[in-house]
């Protein structure tokens, strides 16, 4: 039965309210800081390759200032398991000059101050909003993306851009927080880019990918 937008959000909705109320992210950290890093570091890496390597890094580096004061290459012997570690090493490094210099070591709470950090997008300031700080906040990296397509929560989105204005647009305010983490957690779990589990997903009814195949 073909369902419309609304009744797709509700039936998401209700779905993962039952079966992930306490969804959250798998990156491991402490405060705002670390989960900074974190989410710098898991550009194009697994969370789970991340918290491998924050433990030692937040250890010897545990603040703005001392990741400030380490030289790159320091930070690179650290990081150098992740993606891009040699990118990663310098907008860290970066990043903790300018948090230092310009916000007085406290990572920002709005959007605009986080874009101006070195390594940080707009996806990834989206996450420190919704997770650190607990704010209305739909970050789209590529699971976001490819689900919510899939079940047909957004219409011929052709970015990430486009995709978190309709989710935002659909999604209660309160819920935007938590609903990036059902869709990212379905993406990696069940709703996978190759082979999707479809035999084991709950949303399947209401699914466009799943109606079409």
């Amino acid at each position: 039965m073909k369902r419309n937008l609304k009744d797709k959000y509700d039936f998401v909705i209700d779905y993962f309210t039952k079966q992930n109320p306490d969804a959250t992210s798998e990156l491991k950290y402490e405060d705002p800081f670390q989960l900074l890093v974190a989410v710098v570091l898991s550009a194009q890496c697994t969370d789970k390759r991340v918290n491998m390597v924050t433990p030692a890094l937040f250890q010897k580096f545990p603040t703005p200032t001392a990741l400030a004061n380490a030289s790159v290459d320091e930070i690179r012997e650290m990081v150098k398991s992740v993606s891009y570690p040699n990118s990663k090493a310098t907008h860290l490094n970066e990043l903790s000059k300018m948090l230092v210099a310009d916000f007085g070591g406290i990572v920002p709470d709005n959007r605009e101050d986080l874009q101006k950090l070195p390594g940080v997008g707009r996806k990834s300031a989206n996450v420190l909003l919704a997770v650190a700080f607990d704010k209305p906040a739909m970050p789209v990296d590529t699971h976001v993306f490819r689900v919510s397509a899939r079940i047909g929560l957004v219409v011929n989105a052709k970015n990430p851009l486009e995709t978190e204005e309709q989710l935002v647009r659909h999604f209660p305010e309160h819920l935007l927080s938590i609903a990036h983490h059902w869709l990212i957690l379905h993406g990696r779990y069940v709703c996978t880019a190759r082979n999707p589990n479809c035999d084991r997903c709950g949303l399947k009814e209401i699914c466009n990918y799943y109606q079409k195949s």
